[in-house]
Order: C-alpha cells, then structure tokens, then sequence
C-alpha cells in the first residue's frame, strides 16, 4: 500500500482557488480604470468599422439606384465625337440669361487640351486652327436639363502598340433618370461631327492596325469635272449603284459583298482622280492604302481591309509596283513586309455583312500584274483609263473656254488627289466672237492625226497645257502638237 505522499503528480486533480481568490480577481478587474478604458475602446472600434462598412456597401447600394455611368475609350468613335461636341457645347437658348450665364460659368473647363489642325488656303497659303478641348480631369456639363460629370483619364501606362498614344476614357456620371439621355447627347455629338463633314470628302490613311482621317475635310469634286473617254464613268458609276443596292440580294446567295474595280491605263490618264470624284458623289469616304509601307505586315493589311469605316472605299494605287520590287532593298535599306499571298487573302477576307467592302486598285502597267490578282471575285470590274481621244479633248477644251468657263461652276481637274484642282478663269480676249465650236473641231482632229500616227498625249498634259494658255485658245489648238508623244 503506497503511502499519500507517493501519489504521481499527473494523476494528482487541481482543487478550485477558494472564494476569496475569485472575489479579489472579479473586484480587481471591475475596478481597474486601465481595464475598463481599454475594453470600452475595443468596442467602440468595432462599432465604428462595422458602421464604415455599412456606410460603404448602403452608399454603393445607392449609387447603384440613383447613378448611372457611361464610359467611352478613344478606341470608340464617339469618343471624338464627344470630345468636339464639348468643346462647342453653348448653353441651352431655352434658358433665361440669368441661368444661361450661370449655367456657362458653372461648365466652363479649366482643364484644356489642344488639338492643332493646318488649313491650306486656296491661294496657296496655310494657317493653323487650333482648337480647344476638355483635357484629363473632372468637368460638369447641362445638356436637357440633366447636370452631367465627365471625367477624362488618361493612362501612360497603356499606350497603342503602333501609335504610342496613351489609353483615355471619358465617363459620364448623372442621375438615373438622365439614363434616357445618354443616347441623345451621343446622336448630338455625332450630328455635329458629320455637319462639319458635310459636303466634303475625308480621306483616311493606315495608322497601324487603325483608319485615321488624313487632314481636314477636302471639298468633293463633281463627277463630271474629270473628262473620261465616253460612256468609261457612265459605265462604272452604273455598276457600282447596281451594287449597293443588291445587298439582300448577295445576302439570299451566300455571296461575299464586296466589290473590287482595277482601273488601268498610263500615268496622268485620270483614274485617281475619278475615284476622289466617284466618292464625293456617293458621298463616300476614300481610305489610301500605300503596300509599301514601313511596319505593314499580312496580319495588318487583312485587319485594315476587314474593318474599313463604312461608305467608304479603299483605294490601292500602283499595286503593281509593290511586288515588282519586292525583293529590292530600297535606299534607306528598308523591304517590304506585304506578300502577294499576304494580299490575295486580305481580298478574299470575310466582309462586313452590314456595309459593302469596295476596293479600287490602280496600276499603271496592266501587263505586270498577276493573273490571280484580277480574277473575278477579286476584280469584278477592269477598266483601261487610257490617254486623251479627240472626244475627251473637245469637253476639256470647251470646259476652258467655252460659254460659263469662268462660273466657277465645274473645274476641269484630272490630276491626282495631292494636286489642287484649278479653276480656269475665262477668257480675256477682245475677240469675244471667238469660234469655239471651230477650234475644238480642230482640235480633236489634231489629236485625231497624232493617234493614227502612234503618237498620244494624256489627260493631264492637255490640262496643263491649257492652263498656260488660259487667255489664248487659239494658241492652245496650233501649239499642242507639240505633247504628243
């Protein structure tokens, strides 16, 4: 029998602290000021953090039912829609003065960008237009009686691979009912941009993977002011309204819709003009495609062409000469990217269902081309612009100095799009007797004479001439013998 005192202390059981003990402890805790301060700040965090929260998730509950946001990137068209509307945006006429002043001081922009424009003028000089738009920052705008903040952010970090330009937002913040709005100021915005287009042709260039315009807004050209060979423009102008109104048509056959036209025919004969004008009277877009760019690849060249901005056509001029000197280094050392492979895809690529894809083409060497590139399907219609007849010479001549030559009415212009068109003044002789009809009869069997002897003379060259000799049409028909070549 083991004594008490040999009990193992793990098996020994811890008596409870006497009533006293727990008393002293209970009265210690309750009296301790440190005790109590420091459990009645514990609570009262807990408190405060419990109500943040709630203030958080109750004021974005209720932005979600009183707000409503719209956020446009400067990938979006609307977004330079908006950006122009803004910085043209005068207050509503409907409102008193009183309101209309406030209403401006309360919108007015303090935080500006400027976007700078070169005008060329038709005497030859240039000026720069510079205009004025909200820049990063938070802006307030009325429109429809809705107050509306903008805010514009810009982010360094994300630039455009190609361009470099950083990536922007524009969001608009108002209060729920002006949700309805939204689409309105939008349609403003975009009615405002094509009011200053209006009348105009715009001309896109490839920046990178994207269309841009190329300078402001050039004044279309008539389509009668570039003199083809009879029934040429009459002919392609048919077809291609033959196209755009069929497009159910191509859509109840499974046909791709697009269209793609070859104008062929030596230098100065007139085709990219005809184009710019063909444009300007389908109120059409013309969108340049140069292959030989720097940095334009396969991948790109089908990117652009599948997602041309619509009414419009892209034009490819002198496709011939991007792959007759494909394997030459040029001077700077640079080679083209393009494949002819490259390119027979890119016009095969799918198009757009909801807008026509038309592609023009130009070459001044017919011969070089590619058989695989001007079958149909790829080029549905193949016109020869060829060098100046004898019917052509007489509309430009009368054009210049018959009767109303000197309106202003129609210009006599059959150069590239680079070169400004000229309008011919009128005649300035004495001899206001002057016998055009006789001269011009004249003059297309001049040319008449030069053409059965081998010899031709283009377009262009006829219109220079006649230029010089703006005063004197007698002297324009005895001396243009002298451009046949």
């Amino acid at each position: 029998m083991q004594h008490p005192e040999h009990v193992p202390a793990a098996a020994q059981v811890a008596l409870p602290l006497p009533a006293e003990s727990s008393s002293f402890i209970q009265s210690f805790l309750n009296d301790n000021p440190y005790f109590q301060a420091g459990f009645g700040l514990m609570g009262l965090g807990v408190g405060l953090s419990i109500l943040r929260k709630s203030l958080v998730v109750g004021s974005a509950a209720l932005q979600r039912r009183m707000l409503v946001t719209l956020e446009l990137n400067n990938k979006d068209k609307s977004y330079e829609w908006l950006l122009a509307w803004l910085a043209h945006h005068p207050p509503s006429p409907s409102l008193n003065p009183l309101t209309r002043r406030l209403t401006s001081t309360l919108t007015r922009s303090h935080n500006l960008s400027v976007e700078t424009s070169l005008q060329t003028h038709p005497n030859g000089s240039s000026s720069a237009a510079f205009r004025l738009v909200a820049g990063p920052g938070t802006h307030y705008i009325h429109y429809a009686g809705h107050w509306m903040r903008l805010s514009r952010e810009r982010d360094a970090r994300a630039q455009a691979l190609m361009s470099g330009q950083p990536w922007e937002t524009l969001t608009l913040t108002a209060l729920s009912p002006a949700r309805a709005v939204f689409p309105l100021l939008l349609a403003d915005a975009r009615d405002a941009a094509m009011k200053g287009q209006e009348g105009r042709l715009v001309v896109h260039t490839a920046w990178g993977t994207e269309w841009r315009p190329f300078g402001l807004p050039r004044a279309k050209r008539p389509l009668k002011s570039v003199v083809l060979a009879p029934g040429v423009a009459e002919g392609i102008e048919r077809d291609l309204r033959t196209f755009l109104s069929r497009r159910e048509w191509y859509a109840d056959r499974g046909i791709p819709y697009r269209r793609g036209y070859l104008l062929h025919g030596p230098p100065g004969s007139g085709k990219t003009s005809f184009i710019q004008s063909l444009a300007g009277e389908l109120s059409y877009d013309i969108c340049v495609l140069n292959l030989s760019e720097r940095g334009l690849t396969d991948d790109k060249l089908f990117h652009l062409l599948a997602n041309a901005p619509e009414r419009s056509f892209v034009l490819i001029e002198d496709v011939d000469a991007a792959f007759n000197r494909r394997a030459q280094t040029t001077e700077d050392g640079y080679q083209s990217s393009i494949t002819f492979s490259g390119l027979l895809n890119a016009l095969d690529g799918v198009a757009s269902s909801a807008s026509a894809r038309l592609v023009f083409m130009t070459t001044n060497h017919f011969a070089r081309l590619d058989p695989a590139l001007v079958r149909p399907g790829r080029v549905d219609m193949g016109v020869l612009i060829d060098d100046a007849v004898p019917a052509q010479a007489c509309v430009l001549f009368e054009r210049f100095y018959g009767a109303g030559a000197g309106s202003g009415s129609t210009s006599s212009a059959t150069t590239s799009p680079s070169t400004p068109s000229t309008e011919s003044p009128p005649p300035t002789s004495p001899d206001l007797d002057l016998d055009i009809a006789s001269l011009s009869k004249s003059l297309a069997h001049t040319i008449q004479s030069e053409m059965d002897a081998g010899r031709r003379v283009s377009m262009a060259a006829l219109q220079g001439f006649f230029i010089l000799h703006a005063e004197d049409p007698r002297g324009a028909v005895e001396g243009v013998g002298g451009l046949f070549r």
